[in-house]
């Protein structure tokens, strides 16, 4: 399962593998921050709150976006974080704006 918090929305979810977490809050309706989809725009940046050992490792278009310390606070790209495994996830939109 994954729980997503939006701006003003949440819902929990099946946390489908090979899924962004993106596409996840899209097709749950939550509104979430984007504009790209390719991880350039960071504006579907957020936080993982549980869960970072079910999702892949950070991909070259997050590990150019993000800074390290942000990594390792549990920062990661919506669009770019793929669920790798099923289990419980939480992650919260946080854009920089």
């Amino acid at each position: 399962m994954i729980e997503l918090i939006g701006r003003t929305k949440r819902k929990t979810t099946a946390a489908e593998t090979g899924r962004s977490i993106l596409e996840l809050a899209l097709a749950a309706d939550v509104d979430w921050g984007f504009n790209c989809t390719r991880g350039t725009c960071s504006r579907c940046r957020c936080l993982v709150l549980d869960g970072m050992d079910y999702l892949h490792e950070p991909t070259k278009a997050e590990l150019a976006s993000l800074d390290d310390e942000e990594l390792e606070q549990g920062y990661r790209l919506g669009c770019q974080a793929k669920v790798r495994s099923d289990g419980t996830i939480a992650v919260q939109n946080k854009p920089y704006f």
